[in-house]
């Protein structure tokens, strides 16, 4: 399988940014946010760790009664994140 460029990757990147604003404040899983951009759930799983290492998005790891996750994931926005984009809109 070919190698994706960093630029092709950034891009990826900015649509899964895109889309988490759009449903913002609400979070969403994993699965759903790789059907919406059309990409495999692991690659999709791989950029949305590289954006929470530069904390661009926050992982949800409970569901609403407080429950842990195992083997699912929710993801967000960071709030740092949705003010730079709500500022620009």
């Amino acid at each position: 399988m070919p190698e994706i460029s960093k630029a092709k990757k950034e891009k990826i990147q900015e649509q899964i940014l895109h889309l988490l604003f759009t449903i913002s404040p609400d979070s969403t899983f994993t699965n759903k946010i790789a059907r919406e951009i059309a990409r495999d759930e692991e690659f999709t799983k791989y950029l949305l760790q590289e954006l929470k290492s530069k904390d661009l998005v926050s992982e949800v790891n409970k569901n609403q009664l407080g429950s842990q996750y195992i083997r699912r994931q929710r993801w967000r926005l960071s709030n740092k994140t949705f003010q730079v984009y709500n500022k620009y809109q």
